[in-house]
């Protein structure tokens, strides 16, 4: 439960929410990102207030604006890393089928899997899952990408290689970034850090 958290974060900015265990990090994030829906209180995205979108609204929201990093990759096991890298595209709908097909082929390459285009996620091991991930998560050109531990289930190599990846994109496209972590590499590479501590802000 989160008590009296303000918080602001600017276009283009980057942060990563750090804190215990049970300290409310994941919830918040849920709530920035419309996934969830504050007892009290207002979330406003890019000027406007979840609050006035029903779910259907909120998840036309998330497909237009925002791409979403989890800890356990969330990968569609029936689809190769090619094809899920191509759903939020065809969700949204923003570019014709050639362009969405080359978009996906491109962003995969970018993040080192050309050579796994059409394995399925059983086949890729977990920093390849995370890999292809993060190409389904800037597919459509995000104005935000939310990041839940990106890097809580790979070893320290693959996740620097993660960490690196993550932040290259993150400059390339401009997108806000806004994470949680507990990965203190990967926090202290984000321009600010804010702490929770029992659902509470308790510091920088």
């Amino acid at each position: 439960m989160l008590h009296d958290v303000d918080l602001d974060v600017a276009a283009g900015e980057s942060l990563a929410i750090v804190g215990p265990s049970g300290s409310g990090k994941t919830t918040l994030l849920g709530l920035l990102a419309g996934l969830d829906r504050p007892s009290h209180g207002q979330v406003s995205l890019l000027g406007t207030d979840l609050a006035s979108l029903d779910e259907d609204g909120r998840a036309a929201f998330r497909a237009r604006h925002i791409g979403f990093v989890f800890q356990t990759f969330q990968l569609i096991p029936t689809l190769t890393a090619r094809e899920n890298v191509l759903v939020p595209m065809e969700l949204s709908g923003k570019l014709p089928a050639a362009e969405r097909a080359a978009r996906a082929v491109d962003l995969l390459h970018r993040v080192g899997l050309g050579d796994r285009l059409e394995h399925y996620p059983a086949q890729l091991s977990g920093g390849e899952q995370q890999r292809v991930a993060l190409a389904r998560a800037f597919a459509n050109e995000p104005a935000i990408l939310f990041a839940d531990e990106p890097t809580g289930n790979l070893d320290a190599d693959t996740g620097a290689l993660v960490i690196e990846l993550l932040m290259r994109l993150n400059a390339e496209a401009g997108t806000t970034l806004v994470l949680v972590t507990h990965d203190l590499e990967l926090a202290g590479r984000t321009a600010r850090r804010m702490r929770l501590a029992g659902g509470r802000v308790a510091g920088s």
